[in-house]
């Protein structure tokens, strides 16, 4: 690889200039030391995470939907469900025709 001298630099430097603009370069260099940043934050907590190992989570007990619900929310979703199924029942399909008239026509 050639050595680079500050004549090949410069040329290099306004070439960039050029081609990206003044106003978008202090971005660029921001967003670059940021990833930067982040890419090495990142492989350290790797690294720590090799050194340490993490102990196996603890099972947590299954418990029944039904056991989690107080009575009255059990009351209120039934009752809700019950209202969506009379609606469905009395609203007309995609056809046009109703779920009772459908089954008038078999």
């Amino acid at each position: 690889m050639p050595n680079l001298g500050t004549t090949e630099i410069i040329i290099i430097a306004i070439v960039v200039l050029v081609l990206f603009g003044a106003k978008k370069l202090p971005e660029a260099s921001r967003s670059l030391g940021r990833s930067l940043r982040i890419f090495k934050a990142e492989t350290k907590g790797l690294r720590e995470d090799d050194a340490t190992p993490t102990p196996a989570p603890s099972p947590k007990p299954i418990a029944t939907p039904a056991a989690e619900l107080e009575s009255s929310e059990v009351d209120a979703l039934r009752k809700r469900v019950a209202e969506l199924e009379r609606d469905a029942a009395t609203a007309p399909s995609s056809n046009g025709v109703g779920p009772v008239e459908a089954q008038q026509q078999h």
